[in-house]
């Protein structure tokens, strides 16, 4: 497979990992023409290294989807605008969406707008009423976007306790020398520090952090870490979430200037049976 050439994000892309969180009251407002205009044109402008064509659908209780319940179980508060992505069912597709929707997920953080991921937490059939869908099409994940409220629901403060949203895994538990059995220290990881601690920053369904990357080399191989028990809707989740995890260290990367072309390459190394290959990344 030949992966595709993508561009920089227009941001500060560290700083804006940093600030990202994930915004589950909002204030009860739609955004302005301004602001919608500027995120559904950016967004017109992603693509992904896949190739694969990831649609991105705008919702607005206010215009549209008035008379529409639209349902997120509980768990977000006030938003009027909502983002529903699908895809068609192919190879790499659920990476091609984390990875493209995460860089307008990006670019709506440093507009000052707040968002959140929803895979499991939304009435797919609510949404369904109010999008263009297909048979064929995947329809993975929801974003709410709007302005942060000012203050925190119970609802969102019991949902970050018991997700662990400020816990990421250590760096011994995620990252690897040229295989499974030793750890990557920052030294041995050099000019890709930054970008391996930005990935460590992205984030994933239940805060479940399912990747891996060896560093052979130059060579960085990027791992999903799941139980092959699990149904293939979870599956899915785990590979979307590693598409947004490529994303924060491909776009640092990219920010500090660092080179790399993305690959499919044989590993000669032992894999460990709940770790599943997806991608390599060639520094050049």
């Amino acid at each position: 497979m030949e992966f595709k050439t993508v561009g920089r994000l227009p941001i500060d892309v560290k700083e804006t990992i940093k600030r990202r969180v994930s915004t589950r009251s909002y204030e009860e407002k739609s955004l302005t023409k301004k602001d919608k205009r500027k995120l559904i044109d950016f967004n017109a402008s992603l693509t992904n290294p896949f190739g694969v064509d990831v649609k991105v659908q705008y919702i607005s209780k206010d215009k549209g989807a008035e008379d529409v319940q639209l349902g997120t179980y509980g768990t977000i508060r006030g938003a009027k605008d909502f983002l529903a992505i699908t895809v068609k069912d192919q190879p790499y597709a659920m990476e091609a969406v984390g990875y493209q929707f995460e860089n307008l997920v990006l670019y709506a953080t440093d507009m000052g707008l707040g968002t959140v991921w929803l895979a499991g937490t939304f009435n797919r059939k609510d949404f369904k009423n109010v999008i263009e869908i297909s048979d064929e099409d995947l329809f993975p994940c929801i974003c709410p976007v709007g302005y942060p409220g000012q203050k925190r629901s119970f609802i969102e403060k019991i949902t970050r306790v018991s997700l662990g949203s400020k816990k990421r895994k250590e760096w011994d538990k995620l990252f690897f020398l040229d295989d499974f059995s030793k750890s990557l220290t920052k030294e041995d990881a050099g000019r890709y520090t930054d970008a391996l601690d930005m990935l460590r920053l992205a984030p994933s369904a239940t805060n479940a952090q399912p990747w891996a990357v060896v560093k052979e080399g130059d060579k960085f191989h990027f791992f999903c870490n799941y139980k092959n028990s699990i149904n293939n809707d979870v599956k899915k989740i785990k590979h979307l979430d590693l598409g947004i995890a490529l994303s924060h260290f491909h776009q640092t990367a990219m920010s500090d200037g660092l080179n790399g072309k993305l690959e499919v390459t044989d590993i000669d190394f032992d894999v460990p049976e709940n770790m599943h290959y997806m991608i390599t990344y060639m520094a050049e």
